[in-house]
């Protein structure tokens, strides 16, 4: 597991208990359902369930070619996650306070969150492959190698010659 991936699974369990404990919080003072109910929701849904899908996706699904993406992913998460703790953050607030630049935060925190989701459907649609295309890859991967170990062979029989 890269460390993205970790980050990934690690904030999903953040979010685990921070969803759990907001629900506590609502039997205690019943009064702030109003306020945090929508975050309740997110931070289960978002924080909880799509961090866990996207770091068990970026963990275990197939990297044809050896494909390697820590860029997109360091990229889907901070856009993810930055984008949901600034909702988290300013959403109460704004129920409370309305107004534009609370407005506007929060657009931008929506946005991140899409952008998000956004690397990650681009990042999954370069590992999900057929298994012909898996077997053309490999075949290309072999082709070269043996290309390459031939290149190498001729160079050391010349280098014998010398």
């Amino acid at each position: 597991m890269f460390f993205h991936e970790y980050l990934f699974i690690r904030a999903s369990l953040f979010y685990l208990v921070y969803t759990a404990l907001l629900g506590v919080l609502f039997y205690v003072e019943p009064g702030w359902i109003s306020y945090l109910k929508s975050s309740h929701v997110h931070a289960g849904l978002v924080g909880f369930f799509l961090n866990m899908v996207f770091g068990v996706a970026y963990w275990m699904m197939p990297r044809p070619g050896q494909l390697k993406q820590p860029g997109l992913e360091a990229a889907t998460l901070y856009a993810l996650n930055g984008g949901l703790l600034l909702r988290l953050a300013l959403e109460p607030f704004s129920l409370t306070h309305p107004g534009r630049p609370l407005q506007a935060l929060l657009t931008f925190s929506a946005l991140l969150q899409l952008a998000g989701v956004l690397l990650f459907a681009f990042a999954m649609k370069q590992r999900v492959v057929t298994n012909e295309m898996l077997w053309k890859l490999r075949k290309m991967r072999e082709a070269r190698q043996k290309n390459g170990d031939a290149k190498t062979h001729r160079t050391s029989d010349m280098d014998r010659d010398t």
